[in-house]
């Protein structure tokens, strides 16, 4: 019997369940991982992303070596292709069964679906596990067994599940064989080769080195930091959460030993619930696969009539917006590959709501440049901050950037850091440099928008709608 492990969105070893189960399952054990770089641009993915992923694969197949575990680089340009390319891989090293952590996005489910018929007809075994969330996407439900569709009693249950449940993580497994010299991928795909430096370091190892961190030194101020981009308060974890070098499982774990240990409770609670925000938009995206396929939550809000996106949208891109705490965030994005949570609220609201641009545009364009692009937070996030999503802000209420900036960068040290221009401006007026006749410095540009004016346009197209 020969097994092999699929890796995708799970480059770890440690709480891995189809890397275990494997490992159990008797015989000898192999490893792949299908690179698809066509299909990673139709799915918008970053440069950044791409860089770090192949450098955690390669991370991956280090550390498999060692276990004895060979680790094979697969090139397929889709995920159609990586169908025959599987089976052809199966075939070729005498496959007895597969084993694969799921994925919830519309594609990868026909992707598995396609590839479990195709070897099932082979005679190859077919194990998929549920990884990607704490509590098993299905089974957090109503009463009625229905899914739910509001984030506060979802996040009810899921603590609920989490007491009754107590989670736990597989370990790495033992050795399989002896250890094997590495298959490394050097060549990056066309088209993914201009990336900013690496947010993170490279590394399973890496990861549990940032929770602990984490934990022990800014997790009990997060509820009181988290919100101030000029802060090192967050965790800097998404980039590993993301692409799986981390699990939702081992941060809570982690977090709530942190918290038995006598850590700030309210702190990491707070950061508890971002792990069920996380879970609840990955029971989103499995529950109402629509949410994957372009289209908004809320049906009827695909009636709105969207304004071109033109100079507006590129201004917005590049941080041109003449609007100091978006230009500053959407700067800091494009130069590092990651936006504070707080600011892709702030920049996301002011494209949909002040621009009135179509979220899926901005939606694309976070993708195609965020080291942490994840479809279900990323796409949650976005028709949240859009008034189109489950649980979503009523359209109504509308980030005013400029409010937003001066009580969460109070004293402009975020904007000034990327936007050099208005270095120069006191804190006050550093917020709306062209504000109650303030003169704007020498090359930065005036807003492109009115805000107050913008927000009753857009107010107006939802009541319309609603009407």
């Amino acid at each position: 019997m020969t097994q092999l492990v699929w890796f995708r969105n799970d480059l770890r070893l440690a709480d891995n369940p189809a890397l275990t189960a494997a490992c159990k399952a008797g015989g000898a054990v192999k490893a792949c991982f299908i690179v698809t770089p066509h299909q990673w641009q139709e799915h918008d993915w970053s440069p950044a992303r791409v860089h770090f992923v192949i450098a955690h694969a390669n991370a991956l197949a280090t550390e498999l070596a060692k276990l004895g575990i060979p680790l094979t680089f697969i090139d397929a340009h889709t995920f159609s292709d990586s169908i025959d390319s599987l089976a052809d891989h199966c075939r070729d090293n005498g496959i007895t069964a597969l084993h694969f952590n799921e994925e919830y996005g519309i594609n990868e489910r026909h992707r598995d679906k396609a590839i479990r018929e195709r070897l099932t007809a082979n005679d190859i075994k077919v194990n998929k596990y549920r990884d990607q969330t704490v509590a098993p996407v299905g089974d957090i439900l109503t009463q009625q067994q229905e899914p739910y569709s509001v984030f506060t009693p979802f996040s009810r249950r899921w603590h609920s599940w989490v007491e009754e449940t107590q989670p736990s993580v597989f370990p790495i497994p033992e050795p399989q064989d002896k250890a094997v010299k590495p298959e490394q991928y050097h060549t990056l795909p066309e088209g993914f080769t201009d990336a900013p430096p690496a947010l993170v370091e490279t590394g399973e190892n890496a990861a549990h080195d940032q929770l602990d961190a984490f934990l022990g030194e800014h997790g009990g101020h997060y509820k009181e930091q988290r919100d101030f981009p000029a802060l090192d308060g967050t965790s800097q974890l998404s980039p590993y959460l993301a692409n799986g070098v981390l699990s939702g499982r081992q941060c809570l774990i982690a977090a709530r030993q942190a918290q038995g240990g006598g850590g700030n409770q309210e702190g990491l609670s707070t950061w508890v619930n971002e792990i069920a925000w996380r879970d609840f938009y990955i029971h989103i995206l499995y529950h109402y696969p629509r949410v994957s396929m372009h289209r908004a939550f809320k049906p009827e809000t695909e009636h709105l009539d969207w304004n071109s996106p033109g100079d507006h949208f590129q201004a917005w891109k590049t941080g041109h917006a003449g609007i100091p705490i978006v230009d500053a965030a959407m700067r800091q994005l494009n130069q590092t590959g990651w936006m504070h949570n707080r600011l892709r609220m702030v920049t996301a609201m002011f494209l949909t709501k002040n621009l009135f641009i179509d979220w899926r545009l901005g939606e694309a364009y976070f993708m195609s440049r965020l080291v942490d692009g994840f479809l279900a937070s990323n796409n949650g996030g976005w028709q949240w901050s859009a008034s189109t999503g489950t649980d979503s802000a009523p359209y109504f209420r509308v980030f005013n950037p400029v409010t937003q900036s001066e009580r969460f960068d109070p004293k402009g040290e975020f904007i000034r850091e990327w936007v050099p221009e208005l270095r120069k401006l006191d804190n006050k007026r550093i917020h709306d440099p062209g504000g109650k006749g303030g003169v704007i410095p020498k090359g930065y540009p005036r807003p492109i928008v009115d805000l107050k004016e913008s927000r009753k346009e857009a107010i107006a197209k939802f009541q319309a709608l609603k009407d």
